[in-house]
């Protein structure tokens, strides 16, 4: 089975989280998730989080920073996950995609349904902020 490849942008302002509701028609839909999207196949994942995190929740990347990489078999489905760290960007967070978006603080992240392979992330962030 192909690995999909997927840059992941933790939008961090503070102690807050910018998170956004999966479509339902989508896979792992109606889970909230971290923005980002799939790499093409020319881009690196650094240019592939900027295109994403524009297209999706029209901010513009200054700076991002790697923060780890999660590889998860969802038995139909095998993703990688380059989750990378963006504390500075260009414009406010507003969902493009007719999804919903929120900012969450980082101790409240847990309270909300994300896809397994996401769970890492919310640990990493916590054990950062602690």
């Amino acid at each position: 089975m192909k690995i999909v490849d997927v840059a992941v942008g933790v939008i961090k302002r503070q102690d807050m989280i910018y998170i956004s509701k999966r479509a339902d028609s989508l896979h792992q839909g109606g889970l909230w998730e971290f923005p980002g999207g799939k790499k093409e196949a020319d881009e690196t994942i650094a240019q592939t989080l900027s295109r994403e995190l524009l297209e999706e929740i029209n901010i513009q990347v200054l700076k991002q920073t790697p923060l780890m990489v999660i590889e998860h078999d969802y038995g139909d489905k095998k993703v990688r996950l380059d989750v990378r760290l963006v504390e500075q960007f260009r414009g406010e967070p507003s969902q493009q995609e007719n999804q919903l978006g929120r900012w969450v603080k980082i101790n409240d992240l847990a309270q909300y349904d994300f896809p397994q392979a996401n769970v890492a992330i919310i640990e990493k962030l916590l054990q950062i902020q602690a």
